[in-house]
């Protein structure tokens, strides 16, 4: 009788309908999703050193400089918050600066922090040696509170196309606010 009561043409039948199947079908593909990233390892692994050296306004630093602040940091709190660096750093197999580099990295970064240092980043390693050609295009934040940071790898061309991983960064030496040193874990998830 209660099935009787109700009408089959009101559309709370099809919105519920509609409901339950999303529902089952969206656990049904995070469930799957999530299973198989935790079992792949990386197609390729590699280190590489980041340094940066910012440009501090007087001429000795002119001649050593990698980057450069295009704008200052705004005064909005004390984080050098607004600050936006563009950047072309040499990349390294080891710590020593003076080493022949492997890659450049090439792009921008800016202070995204009013009440801590944060950072966004956005560029490419450019490589351009006998182990590797192409690039690598990488973006995310690194939130300096934290001891490693994570990057995304969201593309890549030469070599490195369509790759797809994690830039895991390892601080490593920061002198003050003008040069700093960061160890790059780079794993490669979607090699082609």
């Amino acid at each position: 009788m209660a099935l009787a009561a109700i009408s089959l043409e009101k559309p709370y039948w099809f919105i519920l309908f509609f409901f339950i199947f999303f529902l089952i079908s969206h656990q049904s593909v995070l469930a799957t999703r999530s299973k198989t990233l935790k079992q792949q390892n990386p197609c390729k692994r590699f280190f590489l050193y980041y340094h940066d050296n910012r440009f501090s306004g007087n001429a000795t630093s002119l001649a050593n400089a990698t980057s450069l602040a295009v704008i200052n940091a705004t005064g909005f709190g004390d984080k050098n918050f607004g600050m936006f660096v563009i950047f072309d750093d040499p990349m390294t197999k080891d710590r020593s600066y003076l080493s022949a580099p492997v890659a450049r990295a090439q792009g921008f970064y800016f202070y995204d922090g009013k009440l801590q240092y944060n950072v966004w980043f956005a560029f490419s390693l450019v490589f351009n040696s006998s182990e590797h050609k192409g690039t690598l295009n990488i973006m995310g934040a690194d939130l300096f509170s934290e001891k490693t940071r994570d990057m995304s790898i969201v593309g890549g061309t030469g070599d490195f196309f369509m790759a797809k991983g994690i830039l895991t960064i390892y601080p490593d030496v920061v002198q003050d606010d003008y040069y700093f040193r960061f160890k790059m874990e780079i794993k490669l998830y979607e090699c082609y």
